[in-house]
């Protein structure tokens, strides 16, 4: 096994189509009734790519996700491209929506010339509303002659839905035995909740990786960071996290380097994954809540859940109110036991409660740290486990009420 102190990772400018072997295309085929908004991207891989995802648990899945589930296994986990639309989930549409979402393949196969197989698929947007599958056809043929390495950033631009600016991340990872590079793209900004947190997110690298191994790093690195964001507690029918890895560096991946590969996807993931969160429908607050002294990291992560998703939590903090009160009453309904006599609760690191005590006279300090952009909510619950967890989170505002409120008109 390598050692860590022999790799560096590397913050770089640059997005999905920085690793070498990659391309992209993005434009407006019409999806979005804003013209100038662009509603349709091609990833392409210039050789067949090792592949690997992850998808939502949520049953009711959207035709999207169930033809790339199929076609990431009947391909063996190598992928040449993935087309992407936003504007339309192409969910709960029935038969149809699934004939659209395998037309989306097979028209892109047949632009770049693979087999329907080797194209995964993505959509997000509004659910129940069919695809308009005619001009996406168009879009795809006409994306596909622009594909280019410099177009990561309208890719980014082009997979978003409500939010409020692209996201994207690139890092190059040096090890004794080469240096290959990172780079992703994401969107998100509402139905957004662990398991998998609500989005789309698509990472690739040049290192060379087989697909096991690659979607054992993915699972990975999704743990602490896409599956450990929350804005609304809503998982969708939609979310689907993607990496391909095109072996162009000539950096090859084993057991020795994996632990480089998932250092590099932690590095771009959570970057990713925290400007989801901080770039949430109506937040103005980044909330990272950590629990500590749990028996098992599950237990850790599931109270620090319940915690994040509270409603009354959130309004708390979007209020710049330090009410500990509702902190402890999440904890005591995660699920998990703890000695309320034991348990203590810090926010921006000023004790408020602790086995069994108020400390009220230091609420003043709380508040002027709830009222930053970026809260620590820390909460031990005294068990004397080795186990601590962090889910990050933001507030909850009347905006988050207006944009979902008017969402479908």
């Amino acid at each position: 096994m390598a050692d860590r102190r022999d790799v560096t990772v590397t913050p770089i400018r640059g997005g999905v189509a920085t690793p070498e072997g990659f391309r992209t295309s993005a434009l407006h085929c019409g999806v979005k009734a804003n013209a100038t908004a662009l509603d349709l991207v091609v990833l392409a891989a210039d050789v067949p790519a090792s592949a690997a995802a992850i998808f939502t648990t949520n049953l009711a899945q959207a035709a999207p996700v169930i033809v790339s589930r199929e076609h990431l296994e009947s391909s063996r986990g190598v992928i040449s491209a993935i087309i992407v639309n936003s504007g339309c989930a192409n969910a709960c549409t029935g038969p149809e929506g699934h004939a659209h979402a395998r037309t989306m393949a097979s028209e892109t196969a047949q632009a770049i010339g693979c087999a329907s197989r080797d194209v995964l698929v993505a959509s997000t947007g509004v659910i129940g509303v069919a695809l308009p599958i005619d001009r996406i056809v168009a879009g795809i043929r006409a994306a596909v002659p622009g594909l280019a390495r410099s177009h990561g950033g309208d890719a980014a631009r082009a997979i978003m839905t409500t939010d409020i600016s692209p996201k994207e991340c690139a890092v190059t990872v040096t090890t004794p035995r080469g240096a290959f590079t990172i780079g992703g793209m994401a969107k998100g900004a509402g139905m957004i909740e662990p398991n998998m947190a609500t989005m789309l997110g698509f990472l690739t690298t040049d290192a060379a990786v087989s697909p096991a191994l690659l979607q054992k790093a993915l699972d990975a690195s999704a743990r602490d960071t896409f599956n450990a964001i929350t804005v609304d507690g809503e998982c969708s029918t939609n979310d689907s996290l993607f990496a391909l890895a095109s072996g162009a560096s000539g950096v090859s991946i084993d057991e020795a380097t994996y632990p480089a590969l998932v250092e590099g996807l932690l590095a771009v993931s959570r970057e990713l994954a925290l400007a989801i969160v901080r770039g949430g429908e109506g937040a103005t607050k980044l909330v990272a809540v950590t629990v500590s002294d749990a028996q098992t990291v599950d237990a850790a992560r599931q109270v620090a859940r319940t915690i994040a998703n509270s409603p009354l939590v959130k309004t708390a903090v979007h209020g710049a109110d330090p009410n500990w009160g509702r902190i402890v009453s999440a904890t005591g309904r995660s699920g998990v036991t703890f000695d309320l006599a034991n348990i203590s609760v810090r926010i921006g690191g000023v004790l408020l409660f602790d086995h069994g005590t108020a400390h009220d006279e230091r609420a003043p300090q709380a508040a002027e740290h709830l009222r930053s952009d970026t809260i620590q909510i820390d909460v031990s619950l005294g068990s004397g486990g080795p186990a601590t967890a962090t889910i990050w989170t933001c507030d909850l505002s009347a905006e988050y009420v207006r944009i979902n409120g008017e969402y479908r008109t």
